[in-house]
């Protein structure tokens, strides 16, 4: 099946250094996204404002955990954040030990955990890792890699798939029947022959992957074998992930980075609508139930634009 077309429009004209992480909630029909180098969480209301909250420190992926809060993983722990009051509410300390270390791609899985990994800010290879948060506590899944990405889940729930980007290479992971890894990754995609780098990825209806490929200016569409069946083209080169939304959940957006690119729009968020394919609504995040102190973390911050 393919794209009828490939047409992409500018959604968001604010500028990201790193763009990531684009969700879109199901019950407020509404996308989010991050600048990670810029500590910003965006968002546009349904009516077309633009919103951004800060925060001072990094900030790179998130789940919905109810209409109003998302669970967000930042440089140094995974916390609750509610979006209408700023409260943040701490859940598990990320790395917060190491300061050479930050957040990066991270997705919900299907049965209300999260996933997420971690990098060295400089890029270094072998400091990154993948975890995930389930039921109150946070495990380490895979140490020594160098920047995980594309993290994203089967619609049957067998397999969870991630990347690891310097390392060109995208694995599938078996998953039991509690979400657990269970056995050893496989190899899916090794784009290391073609000097190709994959980011971010999320899985359609029908089992493909959409990732988006760093430096190519592309989101290209696997089969569940890993073969090649659709890709789009988008006019910058840093882009980083791809997110399913819109009320059908046909519209596909795609954040970028402008560092390190001279494109004209690097950095813009970006909408290709009319897909022929859906997306799958994103799983929710299920939170223990403990209390747990609040504290104010950011503010809503307004903005003019680009």
């Amino acid at each position: 099946m393919t794209v009828p077309s490939h047409d992409a429009r500018i959604y968001d004209t604010r500028i990201c250094r790193l763009g990531e992480g684009p969700l879109w909630h199901p019950r407020r029909g509404q996308l989010f996204w991050f600048d990670i180098l810029g500590g910003r969480l965006l968002s546009r209301s349904p009516a077309g404002e633009d919103l951004s909250w800060l925060f001072p420190e990094m900030v790179s992926a998130a789940g919905w955990v109810d209409d109003d809060r998302l669970l967000i993983a930042s440089e140094r722990a995974l916390f609750v954040f509610d979006l209408e009051t700023g409260n943040r509410t701490d859940l598990a300390a990320l790395e917060a030990d190491d300061p050479l270390t930050r957040s990066n791609d991270g997705r919900a899985d299907p049965w209300g955990g999260f996933w997420i990994g971690t990098m060295a800010k400089t890029g270094a290879p072998g400091h990154g890792a993948i975890y995930r948060w389930y039921g109150g506590r946070l495990e380490r899944l895979r140490g020594g890699m160098g920047i995980p990405n594309a993290i994203c889940f089967a619609p049957d729930r067998s397999a969870a798939w991630y990347a690891d980007t310097s390392d060109a290479v995208i694995w599938r992971q078996p998953l039991d029947a509690a979400g657990w890894p269970e056995g050893a990754p496989q190899v899916f995609v090794d784009l290391r022959p073609e000097g190709i780098h994959p980011d971010g990825a999320v899985v359609d209806a029908e089992g493909c992957l959409w990732n988006a490929r760093w430096g190519a200016g592309q989101v290209v569409r696997y089969s569940p074998e890993g073969k090649v069946i659709d890709s789009i083209a988008l006019p910058v080169a840093q882009t980083t992930c791809p997110a399913f939304g819109g009320t059908d959940l046909k519209s596909l957006y795609v954040t970028s980075a402008a560092d390190g690119d001279t494109s004209p729009d690097a950095g813009l968020t970006w909408l290709v609508a009319d897909m022929a394919v859906t997306g799958l609504p994103e799983p929710r995040v299920v939170l223990p139930r403990v209390a747990l102190s609040r504290v104010v973390l950011a503010q809503e911050m307004p903005e003019a634009g680009r």
